[in-house]
């Protein structure tokens, strides 16, 4: 039995507390059973950015024309995409490797748990007073043999498909697509509904997928009935019975928890009703001393949050912190093309949970920058409190709109009024300038419910 100050299972942000706590000469036991970096930069967020980055200038030079630049894109190169992107997916364990210090010693494996404090990693026992787990999720497993999820192309080490299919309406699998079809892969995308982005405000969904589709061939309320590999490529039936042949099958559908991995069954450590692990506001599960960080937990599932989790349970192990980690707001974004980003409630959430609500849509052209974009669709959509003026939640698509967003989300962080929006002083052109006539029109729609209450 080795003995440790820490035990943390699942080395992707939790290294950072790792790396901390070792610094504090604590004795730390690191278990992963991949690689150090965990999801975000081996095969989620940062790899996947960085291929959106050239399907990105690809779609600038497609789209030239509207500049009266006819441009033609002589070649794609896209093995040197995916090894540029590899290369930088191998070098992640090693810059993570350089934060730890000796303190900080690293068990390569999958970690289980034999009670309430005996971890189990490979043939060794491991025990500490504090357990941290964070070990993520897993991309939902596939239904057909050699189809790929999101972790085959992370790093991407067959060859690159001449023709994919992507199954899946959400974000991951609009990201993708969107870059698989920009690089010249021919592209298909089946949805079971209707929808692309179903959990974004209607409205902007409907706006995304009017634009998305333009360049993505996209098939909704379709389902694939059986799909065979054979001679190196996919014979696709679907629920229509059409059928099509395809060197790659993508499944983008969801995530689930690992916690089935880690024989909690031998804890009293609970999972709620989807297998996520159960915690407390200050992180900790149903046994003391052992606590949950990150999507482990199932509750936001984005890196961000996850980041702060663990910068905030670091202060609660280690230093003074006695207040639990309560998020205001939780923003997120699409980087696909178009962009979207959102903050707070959509106009459906705030009909379900009977609130009271007005809402603005305004278009960005009354931006100087906005308009030598030469696209028309972006939109900023306020969902707000008529009584208080409080921005309940805000919707931006557009060029650049998870940048955008942050000017908002720090009104609703600091003094939440659309009015403080409104009174701002803007950099004429900014882009950001396309804010200020969302927000005066936001502030008129209160304005004009509060005169129709009047009647």
């Amino acid at each position: 039995m080795q003995n440790f100050d820490l035990i943390i299972i699942g080395a992707g942000r939790a290294s950072n507390i790792a790396a901390k706590a070792g610094k504090l000469g604590k004795k730390v036991a690191l278990i992963e059973k991949s690689t150090l970096g965990g999801t975000c930069p081996n095969r989620g967020c940062v790899p996947s950015k960085l291929l959106i980055g050239y399907a990105q200038k690809i779609r600038e030079i497609k789209e030239s024309k509207k500049h009266f630049i006819r441009a033609i894109i002589d070649d794609i190169d896209q093995e040197e995409i995916f090894k540029r992107t590899n290369e930088y997916i191998y070098s992640v364990e090693e810059n993570y490797k350089k934060k730890l210090n000796d303190n900080v010693t690293i068990f390569k494996g999958e970690g289980s748990f034999l009670d309430n404090k005996i971890v189990k990693v490979n043939n060794t026992k491991l025990t500490a007073p504090k357990i941290i787990i964070a070990t993520g999720t897993r991309p939902t497993k596939v239904p057909f043999e050699n189809a790929w999820t999101s972790d085959d192309i992370f790093p991407l080490i067959k060859e690159i498909p001449d023709s994919i299919t992507i199954v899946g309406g959400g974000f991951i699998a609009c990201e993708l697509a969107n870059f698989f079809d920009a690089i010249g892969v021919e592209t298909t995308q089946l949805v079971r509904g209707d929808t692309l982005l179903e959990n974004e405000d209607e409205e902007i969904s409907e706006i995304f997928k009017e634009q998305y589709c333009k360049n993505v061939n996209v098939k909704f309320n379709i389902s694939i009935k059986n799909a065979l590999y054979k001679n190196n490529s996919f014979e696709i039936e679907l629920d229509n019975d059409e059928t099509y042949k395809n060197d790659a099958l993508l499944f983008a559908i969801g995530r689930a928890s690992n916690a089935d991995t880690l024989k909690l069954e031998n804890t009293n450590i609970k999972l709620n009703e989807k297998g996520f692990i159960k915690r407390d506001e200050f992180f900790q599960t149903d046994v003391e001393g052992v606590y949950v960080v990150g999507d482990a937990s199932g509750e936001h599932m984005l890196q961000h949050a996850a980041a702060f989790e663990m910068n905030h349970l670091f202060k609660m192990l280690f230093e003074d912190e006695k207040e639990p980690l309560k998020f205001k707001y939780m923003p997120h974004a699409v980087f696909s093309h178009p962009e979207v980003a959102s903050v707070g409630l959509t106009e459906k959430k705030a009909k379900e949970q009977n609130i009271k609500y007005v809402t603005s849509t305004t278009s960005w052209l009354a931006s100087a920058k906005a308009q030598a974009l030469k696209i028309k669709y972006p939109r900023t959509k306020f969902i707000l409190n008529p009584d208080t003026y409080e921005i309940l939640g805000c919707h931006l698509i557009g060029y650049e709109s998870a940048t955008m967003i942050h000017q908002v989300l720090a009104i609703m962080h600091l003094q939440n009024d659309i009015r403080n929006l409104k009174e701002m002083l803007y950099i004429h052109p900014a882009l950001s300038e396309a804010l200020l006539p969302a927000a005066v029109q936001a502030v008129k729609a209160i304005h004009e419910y509060k005169e129709s209450k009047k009647i």
